[in-house]
């Protein structure tokens, strides 16, 4: 990893193991999450004017009107898509900056990510790229649809908040699989939906704070 991903002062590895053990902290359980989270460079995905608040507990801005989430949220989400075992294929809503795909392609085998804001999209191929991440795919896609001609999926991640689920993203998991996507307009609640036979199960879990999932994709 070259110096610029290992960082210095605030953007050192020190300050991410740090952040991993704050995550601890607050409750996050999954090992193979943390692991993953501090083995990710998160200050090579945010503007270098914020890079030294990169590992703080908040979100921050991107362009476009988007955000990255804060670290806890990253890793709730993916602790509840990996429920304890591994992961084949996934999907992610909304690649923003490539952050949260980074980690992912740690957790698993295959990961799909659609973002509609096209040059958030370039971006953040060209960090994957070079942190030489190669079990990533992006696409410039609506987000509403999901990517149905690699369906199905074990997990599917939405960091956009919708006021409904999404038909097709339920018609895309596998059996088994988990959407985690965050619900509501005015009050976002975490939500887990899972596909058990013929039906899904939900649950409503933690606030949170999202930017709204926006229909369509953008040039």
């Amino acid at each position: 990893m070259s110096s610029n991903h290992l960082g210095i002062g605030m953007t050192s590895q020190r300050t991410r193991m740090r952040m991993v053990q704050r995550l601890r902290e607050q409750g996050i359980r999954d090992e193979v999450v943390l692991n993953a989270m501090g083995e990710v460079p998160r200050h090579i995905f945010v503007d270098e004017a914020l890079a030294h608040r990169a590992y703080e507990d908040i979100a921050l801005p991107i362009g476009f009107g988007q955000t990255i989430s804060n670290p806890w949220v990253v890793a709730r989400m993916l602790e509840l898509a990996r429920n304890g075992g591994p992961l084949g294929k996934v999907l992610e809503i909304g690649t923003g900056c490539g952050y949260q795909a980074a980690v992912l392609a740690r957790l698993a085998k295959q990961v799909y990510s659609v973002e509609r804001i096209s040059q958030l999209l370039m971006r953040a191929r060209l960090k994957l790229r070079e942190l030489r991440i190669t079990n990533v795919r992006v696409k410039h896609a609506d987000g509403h649809l999901g990517l149905k001609d690699v369906a199905p999926y074990d997990a599917i991640v939405m960091a956009a908040a919708a006021t409904h689920v999404p038909e097709a993203l339920l018609a895309q998991l596998a059996p088994g699989g988990r959407l985690v996507m965050p619900l509501g307009s005015q009050e976002q609640l975490l939500t887990l939906i899972t596909r058990e036979g013929d039906g899904f199960t939900r649950q409503s879990l933690e606030p949170v704070r999202f930017v709204p999932l926006v229909p369509g994709a953008s040039v």
